[in-house]
């Protein structure tokens, strides 16, 4: 699933990575031994969404960015990597019976495909996608896709100070580094009141949700991932073998324990040898053991 991430890190690593929500961002300084960072975000400062303009105090936000850059803020451009939050943009799962091997079409095809279940313009929008090969030689396409103007106003205030974004992508994908990926595994991740549920099957990326819940109750997430588990079981050939849990917070006990009783599903709970992930950090750290596996 990974695997485009990973061949990026094959240079150097950049020297800072950023961790982007509504609470804060969450840094990293990268070198021998990472350096971690949090700065927290006035409430107001970003609205999160894929449908209008995220940054809603700019001011703010580059105030924070600027005291973080700190020391790193110079003449000499400095690569970074950036990571947004996964409301910002929308990750998807689309099977082909063949996939061609031109780069333009297949950003068409692409777009083509999600032309009518985004909620906005895919002609406009910044694109990544990764094909997977999967049985029967058919291919799941992996895409990520946000408006281009909600990235690059994320990017806007590190551009300012002299970093450039080498690498933007979501919390969720990045912290899919800390998860298993032998298996058919369930990872569901929790950020204020958004849910984001990934399905991997033996390392592949297979299903993908992110939506907003009505409040953060435990019965609003198992609503959600109640018929998760039922497609599993019907279209993967399987039951889950396991229940990944990000972003719970202080019910995470409470969270792990119902949802294994309740969906007969082994639950755990995502770490790191960092520390472990939360709803604002979980993509960071995850991004972070990449370049440990990875140099």
């Amino acid at each position: 699933m990974l695997d485009k991430l990973k061949s990026l890190l094959q240079d150097p690593p950049p020297s800072m990575a950023f961790e982007i929500s509504e609470a804060g961002i969450a840094a990293a300084r990268i070198g021998a031994r990472a350096e971690l960072e949090w700065h927290p975000l006035k409430s107001g400062t970003l609205a999160v969404s894929p449908l209008k303009e995220n940054v809603v105090d700019s001011d703010e936000f580059t105030s924070a960015v600027r005291a973080l850059a700190g020391t790193q803020t110079s003449r000499k451009r400095k690569d970074v990597a950036l990571i947004l939050p996964d409301f910002s943009a929308r990750i998807s799962v689309l099977d082909f019976d063949s996939f061609p091997t031109d780069v333009k079409e297949q950003a068409a095809l692409v777009r083509f495909r999600l032309k009518r279940s985004v909620p906005f313009d895919v002609e406009s929008a910044v694109v990544s996608y990764w094909a997977q090969t999967g049985a029967n030689k058919r291919v799941d396409v992996v895409v990520v896709m946000a408006p281009l103007e909600i990235v690059s106003r994320y990017e806007a205030p590190f551009r300012a100070v002299g970093m450039i974004p080498g690498l933007v992508t979501t919390s969720s994908v990045a912290a899919l580094e800390l998860a298993p990926e032998v298996g058919l595994n369930v990872m569901a991740k929790l950020t204020g009141h958004v849910l984001t549920v990934l399905v991997r099957q033996k390392g592949a990326l297979k299903l993908a949700r992110c939506l907003e819940l009505p409040s953060t109750d435990m019965s609003d997430v198992a609503a959600v991932l109640l018929p998760t588990f039922v497609y599993v079981e019907d279209n993967l050939g399987g039951r889950a073998e396991r229940l990944i849990l990000c972003g719970f917070g202080e019910r995470a006990d409470e969270a792990q324990r119902r949802f294994q009783e309740e969906l007969s599903v082994e639950a755990e709970l995502l770490r790191s040898p960092l520390g472990t992930p939360g709803e604002n950090n979980a993509g960071l750290l995850g991004y972070l053991r990449s370049i440990a596996k990875n140099n």
